[in-house]
């Protein structure tokens, strides 16, 4: 660490550093906060985030107006992580600046890595900041290593547009970072200049982690035969963010182009789509449902399948996130959702009952839905399809099997085993999508049940499959 001193150095260069920095966070700021608002710096105690929050300190104290507060994330992941929350408490308390630190717990092992695990559970804490703007310390160079490194992993144009200055999250703070057009020498200037002092996090000296073999061997080396190249690729960034809108634009174009009478991808105006055209709006489809950005490999054999699939035919491609399913010449984007549990869940007068992560909900009601009455003699629960059930739903034609009457409604296959069905003893009385058994219906003034199947987002049927209309 550094001294802990906060007395401004008169050395030139240090004066220089100083000066740049408050320039252009007065310039990223003055707009944002014109009318004031709540500013919180994300502080991980490190040198960037310091500069960062002794800055914007500085800047209150000499006229910027906003609330002024910090955000630790404590990840539990180092022994010394106690040590830099109580640095990142001293420092605040110094500075006269409010600190919330908030504790989660990254799991040692998973799928997507430990590093990729605790960048997750940081944003989620940073997307429930209850501030305005939450402020990163990201600077140049960090943005030309992001760039390089999702380059060198296979990023296609959105990925290799780097760090955006500033994005919404949804709920929360606008996340922004002011110091993005500036070079590390600049921010590490400043911190000499207030002889500020800072945490060393010694996993960033660990050349395991490829991020750092990056910035420790790579970038130096590329910068001997290249100088500027760090600003050359943060540059490049920037071109990518660009293309990427762009490509952003197209997609809800085509879209447009290509939507049916139902809302969904039609299948034959898809396929008309050049290649590259029909690979961007199938990426944007998988990412607006939640998907992660698919491999181009997985991309090229979904469009040869929807290519060679007939409007009557069906196709299913899968991922870790979900399937691409055909049906009746449309695409249906299906987000993974967990397995139904096994066996019947009783009815015992509930308002609502769990179904998966959506929700059977029950209302009393007079002269509609379900006859109160005739529910009465037997165990009343939700079980989902066994096969072979048979329903009536309209008096004046004869029962007919579940299959075939969610055939004729359109119910997706995939869906139809999810549907929650509603029985009384052993007759089957209502089904989710298709309705109430004739022979249950409420007479007028009887006292009745009205049922509803509400998906966790609040529409019904659920919308598990993505419509272009949403």
């Amino acid at each position: 660490m550094a001294g802990s001193k906060s007395g401004r150095c008169a050395e030139p260069a240090a004066a220089a550093a100083t000066q740049q920095i408050e320039q252009t966070l007065s310039a990223f700021l003055e707009a944002r906060l014109r009318h004031g608002g709540h500013l919180c710096v994300g502080l991980s105690g490190g040198r960037d985030s310091v500069v960062l929050l002794h800055a914007l300190a500085c800047l209150r104290s000499s006229g910027l107006a906003c609330e002024l507060s910090a955000l630790h994330v404590h990840h539990g992941l180092s022994a010394s992580a106690n040590a830099w929350a109580d640095f990142c408490t001293d420092f605040c308390r110094r500075l006269g600046v409010p600190l919330e630190i908030i504790r989660v717990d990254v799991p040692r092992v998973s799928r997507e890595g430990l590093e990729a695990a605790a960048r997750r559970l940081r944003h989620a804490v940073f997307a429930a900041c209850p501030a305005d703007w939450l402020a990163l310390a990201h600077h140049r160079d960090d943005q030309a290593e992001t760039v390089l490194f999702r380059l060198l992993r296979g990023a296609g144009v959105k990925g290799a547009s780097g760090m955006l200055a500033e994005r919404p999250q949804s709920g929360g703070a606008r996340l922004i970072r002011p110091l993005l057009e500036l070079p590390r020498s600049v921010i590490a200037g400043y911190g000499e200049a207030h002889s500020l002092a800072w945490i060393e996090d010694e996993s960033n000296a660990d050349l395991r982690y490829r991020r750092n073999h990056l910035r420790r061997e790579v970038m130096p080396r590329i910068e001997q035969q290249f100088p500027g190249a760090a600003q050359a690729l943060a540059r490049a960034g920037g071109h990518f963010a660009e293309a990427a809108l762009l490509l952003d634009e197209l997609a809800q174009a085509d879209r447009r182009a290509v939507v049916g009478e139902q809302g969904r991808i039609d299948l034959a105006r898809f396929n008309a789509l050049s290649a590259p055209r029909a690979r961007n709006l199938l990426r944007s489809e998988l990412l607006a449902a939640g998907f992660r950005a698919p491999e181009a490999r997985w991309l090229d054999e979904a469009l040869r399948q929807l290519a060679t699939t007939g409007a009557g035919s069906e196709t299913c491609v899968a991922t870790a996130d979900g399937e691409l399913h055909v049906y009746r010449g449309e695409l249906h984007v299906v987000r993974q959702r967990p397995v139904l549990a096994a066996g019947a869940i009783p009815w015992c007068g509930e308002s609502e009952l769990p179904w998966g992560v959506d929700r059977v909900s029950f209302r009393a009601t007079v002269g509609e839905g379900i006859q109160r009455r005739l529910l009465a003699s037997d165990p009343v629960y939700l079980r989902s399809r066994q096969g072979g059930e048979r329903l009536q739903p309209d008096p004046r034609r004869p029962v007919r099997t579940l299959r075939k009457l969610l055939q004729e409604a359109g119910v997706p296959p995939w869906e139809r085993s999810r549907l929650p069905l509603l029985w009384c003893g052993e007759r089957l009385v209502w089904v989710g999508a298709i309705g109430s058994d004739a022979s249950f219906v409420c007479p007028p003034g009887e006292q009745g049940l009205a049922v509803f199947w509400r998906a966790s987002d609040g529409c019904w049927p659920p919308a598990a499959s993505r419509c272009l209309a949403d």
